[in-house]
């Protein structure tokens, strides 16, 4: 498994049994979503239960995890980079692109509206349970946001992580909120150049 973050960082994730140290398959989680159904006239959504196997089982995605849908970075860069570059990463090999937030369905899918994604699929994880399971959780109280994810992106290859993507100084309510190793463009020239 490839890990690109700091050094000193990098040390820490790859030791196993320590504290920080990364999974190398993704939790088995369900996500309540709410999906478009055209058979329902008056209430086109319904409540679906959708499975990490749904969504990994067979294919190569990148999954992107970032601490919450309309926030400045998430908002203005990563999801919307992401969302650019959608196409130059199927064409070297990759199925679908998928962005965690520890947010509801409700905002998760008005967050995709606002974005006009037609390439990257959102999923949320309100519960926290997926990014618990990815040891990625921290507190964000500082700013009021409780428990999220901190930013980090990674590879996965029908359920296996092949390579991981994080953000230096990953504690709990940090002051600064560091993008680097989750641009969409630094993890396509890592991988596909």
């Amino acid at each position: 498994m490839a890990i690109y973050c700091t050094e000193n960082e990098r040390r820490m994730y790859e030791e196993k049994g320590y504290w920080r140290s990364l999974p190398d398959l993704v939790p088995s989680v369900v996500f309540p979503v709410r999906a478009r159904n055209h058979n329902l006239p008056d209430k086109p959504f319904q409540w679906k239960n959708v499975t990490t196997f749904e969504l990994f089982s067979g294919k190569r995605v990148i999954v992107f995890a970032l601490p919450g849908a309309f926030t400045p970075t998430c908002d203005t860069y990563q999801l919307p980079n992401f969302e650019k570059l959608a196409i130059d990463f199927y064409q070297e090999g990759f199925d679908e692109i998928y962005c965690v937030s520890v947010n509801d369905t409700f905002v998760m899918n008005k967050w995709a509206e606002s974005q006009n994604l037609e390439h990257v699929i959102v999923i949320p994880d309100g519960s926290c349970k997926f990014t618990e399971g990815m040891q990625m959780q921290v507190d964000k109280d500082n700013l009021g946001f409780g428990r999220r994810s901190w930013r980090y992106a990674c590879v996965v290859e029908n359920g296996e992580i092949t390579d991981w993507f994080i953000e230096e100084g990953k504690e709990d309510n940090i002051d600064g909120d560091p993008y680097l190793f989750t641009n969409p463009q630094y993890i396509y020239d890592q991988l596909c150049s």
